[in-house]
């Protein structure tokens, strides 16, 4: 993802409201002019055959005349023919009010008051926050600062709606557009999956048009925005002149656990309040207005091993309480699947320096001297801003290790989880926002 070197503010595509949509409307005549071009090029082949017959010009001269009006066509239709590029136009983080912010003393008094959770639990509640790395200014939805917390189905939808529509809102209003002006809008949240789904709750709250492409991601954890990015650029390169919203959030009532089982007390401590929204679009126009053009994603997949698979598992505890367990396999799974990724991304964006060490050191290691570690590439000559996964400070301190990074690299991280928790999804959308506050990404 590139930064655009000038943006504007402004409005970024001048739009009526009117009965029929602008982007139907633009499809249906780029439709009609793609069918009259095919009309066109038969008529002018037609046309031509006509003239060599009746200039009685020999067949292999007629042969090659069509060789080289063929040729030219297949060359002029491969470079009209090229996807549009992606533009990551503007996007927008929650700010949660002000009463959903949770102490650390508030946080466990409560906890200490619910009867589900023993002197033991609490503890060892109380020690997690003190160690995590997070602040005292997080947030949680008012759902959970009731005694006990109250995590049933209305109250999810509840929470669902103030972390999204906030947000939706927020990002309709910077970019100037209507909801019938977008035509794909993708959501992500893991552990809430409602019917209706959270998208077609999206859809019926701005009264978005009948046939926008709706995508509705659950399950995916952290890693689920990144996902829907990739989602949303792979649609752009195929629906021309289209725009495309991502949604990201995770809802935290519903994931509450209420038992004694300390692997899946963890999500009680470390996970907070966030969401983010994400305009995307392949307009040429858009090259103007966008914060970024959108060059390369990445994904790699670590489920077929069962150690990877079971390292963050939604599962119930020996007395039928639901929850999520994080092992302790999970800071492992976390380094084997960077590497991969970064194997695969450095093939293509490393410097022929940097290829050619860690080559030497992977035969090294095979052929030579198993014991020796193989060479982490400088990522630093090509890359300038890291946004890690901002899941716990023991997490971040070791992905940065494996990636050789300084404490200012890891800095957007750290700060977005000191201050806002982890948000899951929507993490990074907040260290972004960081790096841009700091005109560090402009």
């Amino acid at each position: 993802m590139e930064p655009i070197s000038k943006q504007n503010h402004g409005p970024l595509f001048h739009t009526n409201n009117r009965a029929i949509p602008l982007t139907f409307i633009s499809n249906l005549l780029l439709s009609k002019n793609s069918e009259f071009q095919r009309i066109s090029i038969l008529i002018f082949v037609t046309s031509v055959e006509a003239f060599c017959f009746l200039q009685n010009w020999e067949p292999i001269y007629q042969f090659m005349l069509l060789s080289v009006f063929l040729f030219s066509l297949v060359l002029i239709k491969h470079f009209l023919s090229k996807p549009s590029p992606v533009y990551l136009v503007d996007f927008s983080c929650l700010k949660p009010p002000n009463y959903c912010r949770v102490p650390f003393s508030s946080f466990i008094e409560n906890a200490s008051m619910i009867d589900c959770f023993d002197s033991e639990s609490v503890a060892f509640m109380a020690k997690v926050l003190s160690s995590s790395g997070i602040s005292e200014e997080t947030y949680l939805p008012p759902a959970l600062h009731y005694i006990p917390p109250k995590t049933h189905q209305q109250e999810s939808i509840k929470e669902a709606q103030m972390v999204l529509f906030p947000i939706m809102d927020d990002l309709l209003a910077k970019i100037r557009l209507s909801p019938s002006d977008i035509d794909i809008l993708i959501l992500n949240c893991s552990a809430f999956c409602p019917s209706p789904s959270l998208s077609s709750i999206v859809i019926n709250k701005y009264s978005m048009r009948s046939d926008i492409k709706s995508y509705n991601i659950s399950g995916m954890g952290c890693s689920a925005s990144a996902l829907c990015i990739d989602l949303a650029k792979k649609l752009l390169k195929v629906h021309k002149n289209s725009n495309a919203i991502v949604l990201s959030t995770e809802t935290l009532s519903n994931s509450w656990y209420s038992g004694n089982e300390r692997p899946k007390l963890l999500i009680n401590c470390l996970f907070r309040m966030g969401s983010a929204a994400i305009f995307l679009t392949n307009r040429k126009e858009a090259k103007k207005y966008s914060k970024y053009r959108l060059f390369r994603t990445l994904r790699t997949q670590r489920a077929f091993e069962d150690k990877a698979y079971l390292s963050a598992i939604r599962e119930e505890d020996s007395n039928g309480k639901l929850g999520v367990t994080l092992k302790r396999d999970l800071l492992q799974v976390a380094g084997e699947t960077l590497r991969s990724n970064i194997s695969l991304l450095g093939s293509s964006i490393l410097p022929l320096s940097e290829k050619f060490w860690y080559g030497v050191s992977v035969i090294e290691k095979r052929f030579f001297n198993k014991s020796q570690e193989i060479y982490v590439p400088n990522f630093k000559t090509v890359i300038q801003h890291f946004c890690l996964p901002a899941s716990g400070k023991p997490v971040i301190r070791e992905v940065g290790k494996g990636l050789k990074l300084g404490d200012r690299d890891m800095e957007p991280a750290l700060m977005t989880l000191h201050r806002f928790g982890n948000q899951s999804s929507s993490s990074l959308w907040y260290e972004i926002s960081l790096l841009g506050s700091q005109g560090k990404s402009e």
